[in-house]
């Protein structure tokens, strides 16, 4: 996707969670993936945490436990699902268990826990199965929590990308993506969760959540994050080269450097005491 990074899923009529080949590319560079993505609010996980009966997570799409980390230096025990086994090892090496497996393939064997989060990884779950094997394996209580990043850098630097990415890889799908999006397009595709989530009938009222924030990057920062990107993991060299260049060109021009306004969006519920 163009502007868009793994963490925001493209708000269309398809079924991404159909789209295994790019659901599974971002493990190409593991460690570029890890630190050139950002976290998560704090004060997100604390209210997830705190509103679990405990402190077993289970973490669908771990990747290379970006949010899995933020849970475990809560206090929490976490046991991660990735279905990319680069990603998956490169999580175990930083101290994460990690079972290999899509979320719909894997099997809890018996096993529950206080609450099964997802972050930005849920709309690569099939929409139809995720939320009630999420419900299947949580306690009672337990809490399941979507959530993601909403982030697009300023018009100065998404639109010259937009038309890099249009010249330089002009038959990709991603190629005819607007410069940018929306917030209510991502809000929207947030309460789609929820809806699923309720329609099982095994959760109490589904909320939604929102934390607004900022980060600032460099040029060199928001270079190395753009390959991390749904729209990029799979583009020949010079084609990522010739991309980059002119993204470098347009953050130089606003002085080298610019802040992103992120938004982060939570679909959450709690599994009902009786079902």
């Amino acid at each position: 996707m163009p502007t868009q990074p793994r963490e925001q899923p493209v708000p269309s009529p398809a079924k991404p969670h159909q789209a295994r080949q790019i659901a599974e590319s971002f493990g190409a560079d593991a460690q570029r993936y890890d630190q050139a993505r950002p976290g998560y609010p704090d004060a997100l996980v604390t209210r997830i945490v705190a509103g679990s009966p405990g402190s077993d997570v289970l973490d669908v799409g771990c990747g290379t436990g970006i949010a899995a980390r933020q849970f475990q230096a809560a206090g929490c025990s976490v046991l991660g699902v990735e279905p990319d086994a680069r990603m998956a090892d490169f999580a175990r090496a930083r101290g994460l268990d990690v079972e290999t497996a899509t979320f719909e393939a894997w099997q809890p064997s018996g096993r529950t826990f206080d609450a099964v989060i997802a972050a930005q990884s849920w709309h690569w779950v099939d929409p139809a199965t995720g939320p009630v094997k999420a419900a299947r394996v949580l306690r009672p209580g337990g809490r399941l929590a979507i959530f993601g990043h909403v982030y697009e850098p300023p018009a100065e630097v998404a639109e010259p990308f937009a038309a890099a990415y249009q010249q330089a890889v002009p038959d990709s799908p991603f190629s005819s993506q607007p410069a940018r999006r929306p917030l209510d397009l991502y809000r929207e595709m947030y309460a789609a969760f929820a809806d699923k989530i309720n329609e099982t009938g095994q959760f109490g009222e589904p909320e939604q959540w929102r934390f607004d924030w900022e980060h600032a990057y460099t040029r060199d920062q928001w270079l190395d994050l753009l390959p991390t990107t749904g729209g990029l993991t799979r583009v020949h060299p010079d084609q990522l080269a010739q991309i980059l260049d002119a993204v470098g060109t347009a953050i130089d021009a606003l002085g080298g450097s610019f802040t992103m306004t992120y938004t982060t969006l939570a679909a959450t519920a709690v599994r009902a005491i009786s079902t």
